[in-house]
């Protein structure tokens, strides 16, 4: 008799507002940030720039120059993230980012036709100009680690009349055209261009010596592959000035001459062997941890490793203690682990 007291209908269900809401508007939903790809242009051959119109509940005001996007697709059923730099924010509120296409999930987002709806998330992550400015800033990037510092770079040459200096090693020229104008439009900004398919130039210290003779008294940020990024880090620690140096990779490098470790998710009561990062490890044996962009940005996958050596794969740190927060992404396991999943 009393049975149907105990049935509470719930009125407001955000899935059931959306489902509805997307009837009446594509981009139209309570809480989730969906974003209308307006335009697309090509600026290389693998390399496209996306103009993406938010909804409302994306926050304008708190994004900075230098942070990414986690962009959700869903592929053959199962929804897909990456991050992506926001390049620009433009003054309708429109966001700029720019794909390359290197995977699977970037080619589906670079073939999106126009007018198409995606999911994304707020801007997140710390790579952003440190808020004191006003003295000379370095900006080293390579490949597709242009469109963070481009980001950057803007706002530095905005809001200070100090040198600007820019080393951009790249093959395909994307953003040239737009970096020439820059320094036509700022008399404080020097841009130094490699191509490095004309010239196989590296970075080194002789380079910095030679085009920013004062790298050592400067901000450095940096972003790109992997071996830049490992020079970089590299030159700033012999010279003790890694204070200076604020980095953004795109690229995860794992150690290859480790040897795989067994690696126990609690919870689960499941055991695999990891010889590559936590999180794609598990996927290998097929679990399926929660995740975002895969390069240590955001936390989704954050969790407890409760016993075990885990090595950094981007600074390259050790940690050995128990009981701490890692990140399966950006974890390499040195020992038998074990982690509350």
């Amino acid at each position: 008799m009393g049975n149907h007291v105990k049935y509470k209908p719930e009125w407001v269900r955000e899935d059931f507002v959306d489902f509805v809401a997307e009837k009446l508007h594509s981009t139209w939903a309570w809480k989730k940030v969906k974003a209308q790809l307006i335009a697309r242009k090509a600026i290389s051959d693998d390399f496209f720039q996306l103009q993406l119109r938010p909804n409302q509940n994306f926050r304008h005001e708190q994004a900075q120059a230098g942070q990414s996007l986690l962009l959700t697709v869903v592929i053959a059923g199962v929804r897909q993230q990456r991050s992506y730099s926001l390049v620009e924010i433009l003054d309708n509120g429109d966001l700029l980012i720019a794909v390359k296409q290197q995977g699977l999930v970037s080619n589906t987002v670079t073939q999106l036709a126009l007018g198409a709806v995606v999911e994304i998330s707020q801007a997140q992550g710390k790579f952003v100009l440190k808020q004191h400015s006003g003295t000379a800033t370095l900006f080293l990037a390579s490949g597709s680690g242009i469109t963070a510092i481009y980001a950057l770079l803007k706002q530095a040459l905005t809001s200070t009349n100090a040198p600007v200096d820019l080393l951009y090693f790249n093959r395909d020229n994307a953003y040239h055209t737009e970096l020439e104008a820059l320094t036509a439009q700022y008399p404080q900004f020097k841009y130094h261009p490699f191509n490095t398919l004309q010239n196989s130039q590296h970075l080194t210290e002789t380079l910095l010596q030679q085009f920013v003779p004062d790298y050592q008294h400067r901000e450095c940020y940096a972003c790109g592959a992997h071996k830049m990024m490992q020079s970089v880090q590299q030159l700033y620690a012999d010279h003790s000035i890694s204070h200076l140096l604020k980095t953004e990779f795109f690229q995860i490098k794992i150690d290859e001459t480790l040897e795989a470790q067994p690696v126990t998710f609690l919870r689960a009561q499941q055991e695999f062997f990891a010889d590559t990062n936590l999180l794609e490890s598990a996927e290998k044996a097929g679990l399926k941890p929660a995740h975002g962009c895969r390069m240590g940005i955001c936390n989704t996958c954050s969790c407890t490793k409760v016993q075990g050596e885990v090595r950094n794969v981007l600074t390259g740190e050790v940690d050995e203690q128990s009981n701490t927060q890692i990140k399966l992404c950006i974890s390499q396991a040195i020992s038998p682990v074990v982690i509350n999943l």
